[in-house]
């Protein structure tokens, strides 16, 4: 389930202060998760909501969201079992584990288990949003440039070179790989096919003049985007990807 907060800035890809950041949520308690889903989104986040322990660990691995929120217990994996496994795969996705209560043998075993806070239930709703801007403001100074581009529902892994479109896997080629990663970056900018061939395909590159073109249809069949067009022609200059 996934909710984009309204009358905020498109959720394309644009500099790490003003994109929106990503919270996964993961609970078998579904109407406690929703709640704080909608509280989330009104703080401007980007949420989605999974209610099973297992899809949630596989998700965090597909789309490397900006933090994890687990609860302590979600149907066929429980938060520790995640906290674990993203550490022993040395994942530095920051979790943030919730605990019944004020429990301290729960909260040093979530801290054992690589959880990077700990919170007890209930919990203050203005508590729980510092924490999350803390560890997420954490994250992006240690990571430097940003590994995950969006743009409406489309997602660029460029760690793993993967897309994806919705929950869809979109299977793009090296180079039309690099040409949608480089829009990407470029979102919401004009871009010429002279600036296109000089930075996807190289200075001495001599082939096909319309090169470009035919790229770029190749990446509209794949993203299926011949009626929502992202990537939008800019008659006599270019190309421009945008919502």
């Amino acid at each position: 389930m996934f909710i984009s907060p309204k009358s905020i800035m498109p959720s394309g890809h644009v500099s790490r202060n003003d994109r929106l950041n990503h919270i996964m949520i993961i609970s078998g308690k579904i109407e406690p998760a929703e709640t704080l889903q909608i509280d989330l989104c009104d703080e401007g986040y980007q949420i989605s909501v999974i209610h099973d322990g297992l899809r949630g660990l596989m998700a965090i691995k597909r789309v490397e969201p900006d933090l994890v929120i687990v609860g302590w217990s979600p149907p066929r994996l429980t938060g520790l079992e995640i906290c674990d496994r993203l550490r022993s795969e040395k994942s530095e996705v920051p979790v943030i584990l919730l605990i019944e209560g004020d429990n301290v043998k729960e909260r040093i075993a979530g801290l054992e288990a690589g959880a990077n806070d700990c919170i007890s239930l209930p919990f203050v709703k203005e508590e729980l949003t510092a924490r999350i801007q803390a560890n997420v403001i954490h994250r992006q100074v240690a990571q430097g440039p940003d590994s995950i581009l969006r743009c409406a529902d489309l997602l660029l892994n460029r760690k793993t070179r993967e897309v994806f479109r919705g929950d869809r896997y979109i299977r793009l080629t090296a180079r039309e790989f690099d040409l949608l990663e480089y829009m990407m970056v470029h979102y919401f900018q004009v871009l010429t096919r002279a600036q296109i061939i000089e930075n996807v395909w190289g200075y001495d590159h001599m082939g096909s003049s319309n090169i470009v073109e035919v790229y770029i249809r190749y990446l509209r069949n794949k993203l299926g985007d011949n009626e929502n067009h992202l990537i939008q022609t800019v008659r006599g200059v270019g190309y421009i990807l945008r919502e």
